[in-house]
């Protein structure tokens, strides 16, 4: 066994690595949910689903930044897509599927339906720009998001859905559910979000980031990031191989949505702002580019950290920042990447030396 996890290569040996981080993670916390006192504390009980929710946005980002080389700062827009539109379905589907499971993965569908659609749409002008014209485009495109659902009123009723913007001018029946009320944004959403779930959504987002990763798509992709001169001279389309990526995503981003919008009760649009994409750049950006477990890592660390310094009331945003700096210093720094690299060395060094 030991002999075979040497001889497979850096790719198999990470993915691999990265499912078993997550599934032993999630049975690490299940068994400790068991457990009346002392198991899982109530800070990490209820950052659970947001874990897997922010575990999601960074693979799917760093599938944009890492695996196709685009810097994407408007993310946080399609998270905001599913989860408004995720949960408008849940709230729609509530007397027609009375399964809160099946419900969720349906509404989970519509999300990543519609923020493809619309990654499709961004993509379509933004993917033929190139470094810092990208970030900045799709920076103003996550913000007319946020911008055009502040805006939005839906509900339905025995006739149908109303749809209405700007001004509430629906005129909704006997029975009628306002799902989305404009600026106050979604309320008496049904929390049917689960940690079972999540984790379902986790696992899904790494079967299809690796599958696609692994794939003759996912070289194409990779080999457009890295020399896109070269790419083309060859055949390969650059612009459709990285609206691939760039729309794989956004609906993964919209699943992500439709989890943590459907675990609230309420939420508005400014929740997903700015920060928000910036806070999901970090989770890549420290995890590393290109490194799915490093991705996860550094999502379920960062969402955990804030709420256990929440006891040191107005410094816990200063030790947050002093922490995140020092592991970017940390992981970052060329001396101690160059002392494990010796390490590794020595140690095939010994370990030849030992066999013979």
């Amino acid at each position: 066994m030991k002999k075979n996890l040497l001889t497979m290569n850096k790719s198999t040996r990470s993915m691999l690595f990265t499912y078993i981080l997550v599934i032993g993670s999630f049975i690490i916390i299940q068994l400790l949910r068991t457990f009346k006192d002392g198991g899982v504390g109530a800070v990490l009980e209820g950052q659970l689903i947001p874990i897997c929710a922010y575990v999601t946005m960074a693979l799917a980002l760093n599938l944009v930044v890492g695996i196709s080389g685009e810097l994407s700062l408007g993310h946080a827009g399609f998270m905001s897509i599913g989860a408004f539109m995720g949960c408008a379905a849940a709230g729609a589907l509530s007397g027609v599927i009375p399964s809160a499971p099946v419900r969720l993965a349906v509404a989970m569908l519509v999300g990543a339906a519609l923020a493809g659609f619309f990654g499709f749409l961004i993509g379509i002008p933004v993917l033929r720009l190139n470094g810092d014209y990208l970030a900045i485009v799709t920076l103003a495109f996550g913000e007319i998001i946020k911008s055009l659902i502040t805006n939005v009123y839906l509900g339905v009723d025995s006739k149908g859905f109303q749809f209405s913007f700007l001004t509430d001018k629906n005129t909704l029946g006997e029975g009628g559910m306002q799902l989305i009320k404009g600026p106050m944004g979604v309320m008496n959403t049904q929390r049917i979000s689960s940690f079972v779930a999540g984790f379902v959504l986790v696992v899904i987002t790494l079967v299809v980031i690796f599958n696609l990763v692994n794939s003759r798509t996912g070289r194409a992709i990779m080999a457009a990031r890295d020399n896109r001169i070269a790419a083309e001279s060859v055949g390969i389309s650059v612009t459709k191989y990285k609206m691939i990526a760039f729309v794989t995503s956004a609906a993964l981003a919209g699943t992500a949505g439709t989890l943590d919008g459907c675990s609230q009760t309420t939420f508005v649009a400014t929740k997903f702002d700015f920060n928000t994409s910036i806070l999901i750049l970090v989770f890549v950006v420290l995890g590393g580019l290109g490194n799915m477990w490093g991705s996860v890592i550094a999502a379920a660390a960062l969402t955990i950290l804030p709420e256990a310094l929440r006891e040191f009331a107005d410094y816990r945003m200063l030790v947050y920042a002093i922490v995140l700096i020092l592991v970017m210093l940390a992981t970052n720094n060329p001396t101690l990447w160059n002392w494990y690299a010796r390490f590794q060395r020595k140690k095939a060094e010994d370990k030849g030396g030992a066999e013979q």
